[in-house]
């Protein structure tokens, strides 16, 4: 990895399963990463002043709520608004094919779903700080 970059990893809203956003938090860490992880049942709002008070750019969020529509564009939103240099969102969990689509064009940069390889987080994650 060319340089150390802190990422977010982030539950939003009530979804109160945790255990992946766990598991991607420890692997990255691992793998050199410098891992923030906001725990549970967090607003969009918090999220985004957490990243702002970290000084983080990059934030993974795991939703297995059903509700990523909404709340992946209100982060996306506030986001933008507190003018978030470069922010990277990315997000990880049961999110329906059908809505891939509508989630890139709202502005989330990768999807990764639980059939996926926690190294291809990583090695995505290395390739969006390389051209950073």
């Amino acid at each position: 990895m060319p340089k150390l970059k802190r990422v977010i990893i982030a539950k939003v809203g009530l979804d109160g399963h945790d255990r992946g956003a766990l598991v991607i938090a420890e692997f990255l860490k691992n793998s050199g990463f410098e891992v923030i992880y906001t725990g549970l049942h967090k607003t969009a709002d918090e999220i985004i002043r957490i990243a702002i008070q970290e000084d983080v750019s990059i934030i993974g969020i795991s939703i297995l709520s059903g509700s990523h529509r909404i709340l992946i564009s209100d982060i996306i939103s506030k986001g933008r608004e507190s003018g978030i240099d470069n922010l990277v969102v990315f997000i990880g969990g049961i999110i329906p094919v059908q809505d891939h689509d509508e989630m890139t064009s709202m502005g989330v940069a990768q999807i990764f779903t639980p059939s996926g390889r926690l190294q291809d987080i990583s090695d995505w994650l290395c390739e969006v700080i390389r051209n950073d």
